[in-house]
């Protein structure tokens, strides 16, 4: 795969970017969980198709200790039993979120059930993630930036 542009190398694209990265520092500044923040880019990482988002948030998520039974279960989360409640609501919350056109957007019921494990700065940072995870997502599949070469920590 051959990437169309690289954001990074253009100037407005790398200006806009600094933007995007300073937005999420904040949310992993936040008290939302490290891991589960890994967790939720992932998932919104597979639903949208970004290889680019996928190599590092999986490579992220090992580095900061989540379990390869853990990262690799995250699509079928509804079907496996390593996740907790909480866990389960904010990817729920997620799939909601990312998936916007195929349904009538995010449920009461999915954020009354997130509601009932974070308190409303975290629900903020989980919501603020998904709209940026998603942002990259879209940035990186458009362009066809790749997967494979991310180093853990690479962008600190």
């Amino acid at each position: 795969m051959e990437q169309r542009i690289n954001p990074m190398g253009n100037e407005l694209g790398a200006k806009w970017a600094k933007y995007i990265i300073s937005s999420n520092k904040v949310i992993a500044d936040s008290s939302l969980p490290k891991g589960l923040q890994e967790l939720v880019k992932i998932r919104a990482s597979q639903i949208n198709g970004c290889g680019g988002c996928l190599d590092m948030h999986t490579k992220d998520a090992a580095a900061a200790g989540e379990s390869a039974v853990r990262i690799n279960l995250v699509g079928a989360w509804r079907e496996t039993t390593v996740y907790t409640d909480a866990e389960r609501a904010a990817l729920e919350l997620t799939d909601q979120g990312t998936r916007l056109a195929d349904s009538s957007g995010v449920t009461d019921e999915a954020w009354a059930n997130a509601a009932k494990h974070f308190d409303e700065d975290e629900l903020m940072a989980l919501v603020a993630l998904i709209c940026v995870i998603n942002a990259f997502n879209r940035l990186n599949v458009i362009t066809k930036t790749p997967g494979g070469a991310y180093q853990p920590g690479q962008y600190a």
